[in-house]
């Protein structure tokens, strides 16, 4: 079994692999951090976890749409400007997404 530290959102993490899937697992670990990047900028840094919990949802929201398109995702959505009203205006752009994938479940 092999170890890969990969970086997310900044941090370090060890992530065991099997032998031969460490390039898989670095291009995954940065599609992950790509969308925990993407929360970030929409809500601030509100922890790592539920910045995790947010991205996690938004990869099973890609995944379902995929499957149920039949394996064609469509585009990603662009991300909200940000405003002057700062991080609540952020916080209910994600809420209305989370709950459009809830609806979607």
């Amino acid at each position: 079994m092999a170890t890969v530290t990969v970086e997310i959102n900044g941090r370090p993490y060890a992530v065991g692999c099997a032998d031969g899937q460490e390039e898989r697992v670095r291009a995954l670990a940065g599609q992950f951090d790509g969308h925990v990047r993407q929360v970030a900028g929409e809500v601030g840094h509100v922890g790592d976890l539920r910045l995790f919990l947010m991205a996690g949802l938004l990869l099973a929201d890609e995944l379902h749409e995929a499957r149920t398109n039949g394996g064609t995702a469509p585009a990603p959505e662009a991300p909200a400007a940000p405003s002057t009203d700062g991080v609540a205006e952020a916080l209910n752009a994600v809420a209305a997404r989370l709950e459009k994938i809830a609806q979607g479940l």
